[in-house]
């Protein structure tokens, strides 16, 4: 048996803030929140996690308060797909809830790089449909 992907943990400065922008772009929602930890976690409410679940389940995003500032390019980033608009207009959409165009030396490519309200890049596919 391997491992499932299950969590993706983003340190930030301000993780509802974080938490709600990407709630709004993969339609989750908030799980838990220890404000005292400065904890939040999001998932997908179709699909409850467990240890006993076979298949695959969508992973969760834990952002957690840390001092520090992002100065770099990030080293892992997250693609999103969109299921029910064309790229473009959801390139619009989530500049909408606060994304901003990012260039990562990306070039002439079939995806959108943006970053989010604290500066984290992610990409907006075109052609992957899940």
């Amino acid at each position: 048996m391997a491992s499932k992907f299950t969590e993706l943990a983003i340190d930030c400065a301000d993780p509802a803030g974080l938490a709600r922008f990407w709630c709004a772009v993969l339609d989750y929602e908030v799980q838990d929140e220890d404000q005292d930890d400065g904890i939040v976690i999001i998932g997908s409410p179709a699909v409850p996690e467990g240890k006993d679940r076979p298949g695959p389940v969508p992973p969760t995003l834990t952002f957690a308060k840390v001092p520090d500032t992002k100065t770099i390019k990030n080293r892992l980033h997250i693609d999103v797909n969109p299921t029910d608009r064309e790229q473009d207009e959801e390139v619009g959409r989530l500049l909408g809830l606060g994304a901003r165009h990012a260039d990562v030396g990306q070039g002439d490519v079939s995806w959108v790089v943006l970053a989010d309200p604290e500066g984290n890049e992610f990409c907006v596919l075109a052609s992957r449909h899940p």
